[in-house]
């Protein structure tokens, strides 16, 4: 199996930038309140993360609405209104072609929490307990 150039580089730096144009422009557009969709009434909702597709058409959106309460609702209106916001994000990102918007819910939160959840666990604090070598002699 033979990997693309692009996957052996990773991301580009063009499709770091765009997403970062696009992340900060969909920042703006939710902080102004303007969506109308019962599901995002009084939400404040955080762009995460914006990931776009090798050739630009496509770009996957990650939110976290604060606190995460109602997460899958904020993503089901946000998908429901990407029309508009479409229209929004055209306004404020210069681009030949801007991509297809889909919303996703970001789970790095739940996972770090629960890394850190292991971490302070008796189970592992156990192993972080300095134990004398077995090699010194004791008294010394």
């Amino acid at each position: 199996m033979s990997t693309s150039p692009q996957e052996e580089r990773g991301t580009s730096h063009r499709l770091l930038r765009v997403g970062e144009n696009i992340r900060h422009a969909l920042s703006e557009i939710f902080a102004r309140g303007e969506i109308r969709d019962p599901a995002l009434e009084g939400v404040s909702i955080t762009v995460t993360e914006v990931r776009c597709s090798p050739d630009l058409r496509n770009a996957t959106i990650y939110v976290m609405p604060l606190g995460g309460v109602h997460e899958e609702d904020v993503v089901q209106g946000l998908n429901r209104c990407n029309k508009y916001i479409r229209g929004q994000l055209s306004r404020m990102v210069n681009m030949k072609y801007l991509p297809k918007l889909k919303f996703s819910s970001d789970s790095s939160f739940g996972e770090a929490d629960h890394i850190d959840q292991l971490l302070h666990s008796p189970h592992v604090a156990q192993d972080l307990v300095e134990k004398p070598d077995a090699d010194e002699p004791e008294g010394n």
